[in-house]
């Protein structure tokens, strides 16, 4: 295979990674990407905006079963890329926030023994537990965006709406000799932030 200077795959890649995943496109449950590790084929001109719009070669990905099916072959490897990968061919892409947005929350019971799930714009339903963690950045105006794990070290970037709902659920807890704003769900203590930070 031949790369151009800036090191992306020639014309076709997107047809080749389709083409790829037309037989595992058969079996059922989503594909085993954890087990492929094709060799590294450069980087292909595709961005996830922060929006969690697909872009390529600059324009929009307007189908949402194809931008669906790569959402299936996405994984971050151990040295921070984010990668489509098939069988034959692993290939880089952008990711300018997250690879995924939580657009919807679903929440029952109280306490630790709350349960909560998000769904993904991609469909994806995550529930919030030891293997699914929440984790919280600050962002620029000095708030804080979540984001919960979803597969392969992805993550999804809970949307601003569902963030004021999920914040409804905070409380503050001393947790190790300190106090904690925090979400209690899933079996346990998730901190956001100590309370003499949020002060």
């Amino acid at each position: 295979m031949t790369h151009d200077p800036n090191g992306a795959p020639p014309g076709g890649v997107l047809e080749r990674l389709t083409a790829a995943l037309g037989a595992e496109g058969s079996r059922r449950g989503p594909p085993p990407v954890e087990r492929w590790n094709p060799d590294y084929c450069g980087e292909i001109p595709m961005r996830i905006a922060a929006d969690g719009t697909w872009h390529y070669n600059g324009s929009p990905i307007t189908r949402p079963a194809l931008v669906r099916l790569f959402s299936t072959i996405l994984r971050r490897d151990p040295d921070g890329r984010t990668v489509l990968v098939t069988p034959v061919e692993r290939v880089g892409i952008e990711v300018e926030d997250a690879a995924f947005l939580a657009v919807e929350m679903a929440v029952e019971g109280e306490g630790d023994a709350r349960a909560v799930a998000f769904r993904t714009n991609l469909d994806d339903v995550v529930p919030l537990d030891d293997a699914h963690p929440l984790r919280f950045e600050r962002d620029p105006e000095g708030g804080f965006k979540p984001y919960i794990a979803v597969r392969h070290g992805l993550w999804a970037r809970v949307t601003r709406a569902l963030t004021y709902d999920l914040v409804d659920l905070c409380e503050e807890r001393e947790d190790e000799g300190e106090s904690w704003f925090g979400l209690a769900a899933g079996g346990r203590f998730h901190r956001i932030a100590r309370v003499a930070e949020l002060s």
